[in-house]
């Protein structure tokens, strides 16, 4: 079987979807690997590397036209999965929900096409979570970032010239990106408040030494395989209320929440930013799908009429890409051969992680997220 990595051209991607590594073991497992020349030249790996791993280096054309199985990041564009061969296979992030122009393509181009963010979150995929491995280093860096644009230090500290209090942070959301922030927050030495409206990561929260800003929950809030999929905007607007005067006290605040196939909540709103100090810093995780902040704009910084510093990257991973690269891999790779064997796809369709994760397959679109049912 023979596996192929396209350079990726999404806007500030420098991941790329195999690491030398991995395509060694590929190889040692009886697959066939050509890489796109420069694909690797963002994350620290040239071509040499990849051919002495045992890949060939291949153009941009043939990248997509001869493989059995493209493997990739981020989906290319609709243009090259048409070039792609009928009957081949497609590995890579995928959004379908929200990309119907990608699932169309797909669906033309004859391509059984797998989304790595739609991997049910069971025990047994854990290797293969990729949104979980992207999102720990957004988090770590997400406290970096904030750091370098604060004007001020971290932790507390005692000089002869007097006591330097600590910086404090509030962290919107618990969850791996979330929970990765606290981490690096308290290490560097600040006072860091989390809010969340999962009410079971209080725990996860303060064993990472943060405090918990306690919202009630309420029939409103719709969980899904450990995402919130739902939430009332009575909710919201309560929640705010409660973190407002935490917000307006802070040096830093992090937001990071997300509902699958849908736009990011709202949560720190004009107001709130207006109530923070000058040269404070805001990093909204999630302004690639709307933003969590009022006024966030994407791969833009901001600072606003009070001197708050609004931080709008859209790909923090991609800021860290050795080592997004080589996590990335390892699931990829991981969820490649639950799939497949060097000699072919087994197809197993009502497989919960084949199922769960298959978008289209045989000329038509199976996943129920693009509203059309399973086949064979």
């Amino acid at each position: 079987m023979k596996i192929a990595v396209p350079k990726e051209t999404k806007v500030k991607e420098n991941r790329v979807a195999l690491s030398p590594d991995v395509v060694k073991d590929l190889v040692k497992k009886g697959f066939t690997v050509s890489v796109e020349k420069g694909a690797g030249e963002k994350s620290y790996f040239n071509d040499d590397i990849y051919t002495t791993a045992g890949a060939s280096i291949a153009d941009h054309k043939s990248v997509f036209s001869d493989a059995d199985v493209v493997m990739a990041v981020n989906a290319p564009s609709a243009e090259d999965i048409g070039l792609m061969k009928k009957g081949s296979v497609l590995l890579s992030f995928m959004y379908a929900a929200t990309h119907p122009e990608l699932v169309d393509a797909c669906v033309k181009a004859g391509v059984s096409a797998f989304s790595v963010d739609a991997i049910p979150r069971i025990s047994r995929a854990q290797k293969m979570d990729a949104l979980s491995s992207q999102a720990n280093l957004a988090g770590y860096k997400s406290v970096i970032i904030a750091a370098d644009a604060l004007g001020k230090i971290f932790p507390l500290m005692m000089t002869a010239a007097g006591t330097i209090k600590p910086s404090k942070i509030v962290i919107m959301g618990a969850g791996v990106a979330g929970l990765q922030a606290i981490a690096t927050g308290k290490r560097l030495g600040a006072i860091v408040e989390v809010s969340d409206i999962r009410p079971e990561t209080k725990e996860q929260v303060l064993s990472l030494g943060g405090k918990f800003i306690e919202v009630a929950g309420d029939s409103s809030v719709k969980m899904e395989g450990g995402y919130v999929k739902g939430v009332s905007d009575e909710f919201l607007k309560k929640q705010q209320e409660l973190i407002a005067k935490h917000v307006a006290d802070a040096d830093i605040v992090i937001t990071t929440a997300l509902i699958p196939g849908r736009k990011a909540p709202v949560l720190i709103s004009e107001a709130m930013v207006n109530s923070m100090k000058n040269g404070s810093v805001i990093v909204d995780m999630a302004v690639e799908q709307g933003g969590n902040v009022v006024g966030s704009k994407m791969n833009e910084n901001i600072v606003t009429k009070n001197g708050v510093k609004i931080i709008g990257e859209s790909n923090l991973p991609s800021l860290l890409p050795l080592n997004a690269s080589e996590l990335y891999a390892k699931n990829i790779s991981t969820f490649l051969f639950h799939l497949a064997t060097k000699d072919g796809f087994k197809w197993e369709m009502e497989e919960e992680i084949t199922k769960g994760s298959l978008i289209t397959h045989n000329g038509a679109a199976v996943h129920p997220s693009v509203n059309k049912p399973v086949t064979a």
